[in-house]
């Protein structure tokens, strides 16, 4: 046996480095406790046919906000909050450590602090059912429960954050649309008001309806009045003194008939019909420019509500849990892995040093 360790000594490198890995996964490494939870995003509605400021990040939505979350929960910057909130860099150098899975210190670098946790925190998304699965490593129970409890606090505050800025945004754009809507509205009534002072009417179209009728009644009376002419006419001459009465009040109502009729169209531009038709525009005009300062004045308020509330709740399938032993390292599974590596290797060096050696001979 010492013979064929000092002909392979690459045999005795290996199960060397076996019995280390032994020992070290067996007997020294430090027990590691596992926390987990899973979580979904919803977005609560209030009206789903008022104006809903969660839709500024339909671009994201369902799937997308899982991992925008996700992105967040792995990012630096949470890594230095919960490092503020638990002290991450204290518990994970602690001496009670072994040295091999030990942070170097609490004065690392972040970029070594950070590829460090990498391996302490575990997010994956699964697509099937649409859920965040997240896997948090401490030295104690009780670390690893508010480290995955604190990544759900602050996840859920980031994405209520991101959605009530773009909601603030969008509140400040919908007010400066708004003042501008209502300077629009009082731009039109002011000119319906000079439209009705220059012309001394207060409503043109209505005093068209007054003169149409006007026109019909005088027309029918006229009628009438004719009938009654040729009726006379059946028995008395034309020089009568009734006949000529009779023609008379007919060509005053005639000439009352074309009086209001010019009113209402005339050649030199200043006849009523084109006064109604204009003011009709303007009317028109005002009554668009205050439906829209109305929607904007109802999406601004609707928005202010979307601004100030919970845009995005996280909702937990699975609370972080509380481990009742350590499940880290898997000890038996890690030696079973290098012990069968390490032959390998061993196994292929073997055969290369072999075929060298009977070329050689």
């Amino acid at each position: 046996m010492i013979r064929f360790f000092k002909k392979n000594p690459f045999w005795l490198v290996a199960f060397a480095a076996i019995a280390i890995a032994a020992i070290y996964w067996g007997i020294v490494a430090t027990d590691r406790y596992v926390s987990r939870a899973h979580v979904v995003l919803q977005s609560p509605e209030i009206n789903p046919a008022s104006l809903n400021v969660s839709s500024l990040l339909s671009g994201t939505s369902g799937s997308g906000d899982l991992l925008l979350l996700k992105d967040h929960l792995e990012s630096v910057h949470m890594l230095k909050t919960l490092d503020k909130k638990l002290d991450l860099r204290e518990h994970f150098s602690s001496p009670d450590i072994d040295w091999v899975a030990r942070l170097d210190g609490t004065d690392v670098p972040i970029e070594t602090f950070y590829d460090y946790m990498q391996g302490r925190i575990k997010i994956t998304f699964d697509d099937y059912s649409s859920l965040l699965k997240i896997e948090v490593q401490a030295y104690t129970p009780e670390m690893a429960q508010n480290m995955t409890q604190a990544l759900l606090d602050e996840g859920e505050k980031h994405m209520n954050l991101m959605g009530q800025r773009l909601a603030q945004e969008q509140v400040e754009f919908i007010d400066q649309q708004a003042k501008e809507l209502e300077k629009r509205l009082f731009a039109a009534r002011d000119t319906i008001l000079e439209y009705q002072n220059e012309y001394g009417l207060v409503a043109p179209t209505q005093t068209v309806e007054a003169i149409f009728t006007t026109v019909s009644r005088l027309q029918a009376e006229l009628a009438l009045l004719e009938a009654r002419i040729k009726s006379e006419l059946s028995y008395q001459s034309e020089g009568a003194a009734e006949i000529k009465r009779l023609r008379n009040e007919a060509k005053a109502l005639e000439q009352q008939i074309e009086i209001e009729r010019s009113k209402l169209a005339r050649e030199d531009g200043e006849s009523l019909n084109r006064v109604s038709a204009e003011y009709e525009t303007l009317e028109m005009r005002a009554k668009f420019a205050l439906e829209l300062y109305s929607n904007a004045l109802t999406a601004l308020e609707t928005t202010r509500v979307e601004a100030s509330r919970k845009l995005k709740q996280i909702s937990v399938l699975e609370y972080p849990t509380l481990a009742e032993f350590p499940t880290k390292p898997e000890r038996l599974y890690n030696i079973t892995v290098f012990l069968i590596m390490a032959i390998v290797i061993a196994g292929i060096v073997h055969l290369i040093v072999s075929v060298v050696r009977d070329h050689r001979d």
